[in-house]
């Protein structure tokens, strides 16, 4: 059931009555009592479909999407920071060099 918006021109009262879409409009007004209400026309409200074959997502507006799809092609792609900052996987060359240093001391101990 919509919600209409109301304005009695005799006391300029406004007000939304919630009624049924075949329900004649209100003419008396709840506040002064004249019969002067005036339904006004409203922007309405957006339908939104439910169920399982619906999705929220399938009433964003085109400039939402485009957004979002630049959005996301600028994540995926990674910065130069990231590239040269990568260390590959492996020992370090500390850790080698330490253990190099290790297996030789070792060996001249025996």
């Amino acid at each position: 059931m919509p919600t209409y918006d109301y304005l009695c021109q005799g006391c300029g009262h406004e007000f939304e009555e919630f009624q049924p879409i075949t329900a004649k409009p209100l003419r008396k007004c709840p506040k002064c009592g004249k019969p002067r209400l005036k339904r006004l026309i409203g922007t309405g409200a957006g339908v939104l479909f439910k169920g399982s074959g619906f999705y929220e997502t399938d009433y964003r507006s085109q400039s939402y999407k485009s957004a979002a799809k630049a959005d996301r092609e600028s994540s995926n792609a990674p910065s130069k920071t990231e590239k040269s900052s990568t260390k590959p996987a492996g020992p370090s060359t500390e850790s080698g060099a330490s253990k190099t240093a290790a297996q030789s001391g070792s060996a001249a101990a025996v």
